[in-house]
């Protein structure tokens, strides 16, 4: 069995860190993703009964399409109260926002009484919340159901097995009992007193049988063929479950996980997160939003076109090559702000008091109206709503020699707004190290992403360009 877990150091830009699970037979992580669906099915049906109204089959349906939705839901026993709380507004806001839109243009919305869909819609995120809540309360008297502690042994000891350790005896939730650690040094050699040394690789199958030993974790490097072979060996007379801790995280890890193709076992290193269903998520979300939004805008836009035709001559959209997914060149649509349109090999980025903008084209790049026509970018597929922001190709070319993994930013479809930009790196990068910054969080957000950071930085991107004057 091949597992990948991240040492506790492995902290991003975000705050945010790699999750953890609470160990094999995990019954308690079972009721945590249970809780989302649960929840909200039961707070529907509870609405239902106490105004009256039958279940008919149209409940029915409705509670399997949220199951459908939200299971496995989001992991809560581990956050603050605070991200508790967010998490679950955003979710239900995003599941509401799609019942409400398949409601109403298929015409079953009108199958439900309003006051159930009203009271619903504040009692659902208020039972998640309170159920979440309890859960954290049970949480030690389901761990005792789940029988005693698994026991566990680490080998391998580097800075990866320490920190891996402390994780696991750090975490309350933990099921798992470590015992120490093996390596084939002898305790004089390693450099970590603090740690529990059990004994060399010769008398690791031995501590397994007087031990007990259920879990194995291999924290070997991968040059050590030898000693994990070794390893493997002396443990095919047991039967402990036997993970592998790859020494992978020197490596900048972009949704790294565990996969099989052709029957063997592989590991990601780079990859984008947009595959299988989050990919289906992450387009219908951008269809969805940009569709919306547009009809909403569409007088904004209208106005805007007539602004620009009658003050400065030429085209009203200004169109500019950029990278797009997988590095493939994509033409990018904004309304025009400068008197020139630039698109060749050399592109100077726009500077506080440049002769180039217009006074229309000021008030357009300060409040970002500039970018409204990307929507179409977005209904075309060539962009999405959140993501990377697209550089010019000039701009791409010259940084990408600069910047160690500037191309892997192009792992996603580039957005209107993303995690830089609302950190900060909105606007002129005038230097390396403000490029820099840019792409560390760029990256972040492929380590990270879910369909509830899209959400707030959406919401974050509002207020941003209401109040920031980095934009020029």
């Amino acid at each position: 069995m091949l597992k990948v877990e991240v040492p506790a150091s492995s902290v991003s830009r975000m705050g945010v860190s790699q999750p953890m699970s609470f160990g094999s037979g995990d019954l308690l992580g079972l009721l945590d993703s249970l809780l989302c669906p649960v929840a909200l099915i039961t707070s529907l049906l509870v609405i239902a009964m106490l105004q009256g109204d039958p279940l008919g089959p149209q409940y029915w349906i409705l509670c399997i399409l949220v199951f459908a939705l939200t299971f496995p839901g989001q992991k809560t026993l581990q956050s603050s109260v605070g991200q508790l709380v967010i998490n679950v507004v955003i979710n239900w806001l995003w599941i509401m926002t799609l019942f409400l839109f398949a409601g109403y243009a298929s015409n079953t919305i009108a199958e439900f009484p309003k006051t159930v869909l009203k009271t619903w819609l504040w009692a659902a995120p208020v039972a998640e919340i309170g159920i979440s809540l309890l859960m954290r309360v049970a949480a030690p008297g389901v761990l005792r159901l789940q029988g005693p502690r698994q026991r566990a042994i680490l080998v391998g000891i580097n800075a990866q097995a320490m920190a891996f350790g402390r994780r696991l005896t750090a975490s309350p939730l933990s099921h798992i009992e470590l015992l120490g650690f093996v390596d084939s040094r002898s305790p004089q050699r390693l450099q970590y007193p603090d740690m529990q040394f059990l004994g060399t690789m010769e008398q690791l199958a031995a501590l397994v049988h007087t031990q007990r030993v259920q879990l194995i974790y291999l924290s070997l490097p991968m040059s050590s063929q030898p000693r994990i072979m070794q390893a493997l060996d002396a443990l095919k007379d047991t039967t402990a479950s036997i993970y592998f801790v790859p020494d992978m995280f020197v490596t900048d890890l972009i949704q790294g996980h565990a996969c099989a193709v052709c029957d063997t076992a592989v590991i990601a290193v780079c990859e984008t997160p947009f595959t299988g269903l989050d990919g289906l998520v992450k387009r219908a979300s951008d269809i969805v939003f940009s569709t919306l939004i547009l009809l909403l805008i569409s007088p904004v836009l209208l106005g805007i076109a007539v602004a620009i035709k009658f003050s400065m001559h030429g085209p009203v959209l200004f169109k500019q090559r950029r990278y797009g997914l997988d590095g493939q060149e994509i033409v990018v649509y904004k309304f025009r702000s400068m008197r020139v349109s630039e698109d060749g090999a050399t592109v100077v980025q726009a500077r506080r008091s440049d002769a180039r903008i217009t006074p229309l084209g000021a008030f357009l790049r300060r409040t970002s109206l500039d970018e409204l026509p990307q929507f179409f970018n977005v209904l075309q597929g060539r962009m999405s709503i959140v993501g990377p922001r697209p550089h010019a190709v000039a701009h791409n070319e010259f940084y990408r020699k600069q910047i160690k993994g500037y191309m892997v930013r192009h792992k996603v479809k580039p957005g209107i707004t993303g995690w830089a930009q609302i950190s900060g790196f909105r606007g002129e990068t005038d230097t390396l190290d403000k490029m820099q910054g840019r792409i560390d969080c760029d990256l972040d957000y492929l380590r990270h992403w879910s369909l509830a950071l899209d959400v707030k930085i959406i919401f974050r991107t509002i207020l941003l360009v209401l109040h920031d004057r980095k934009a020029y």
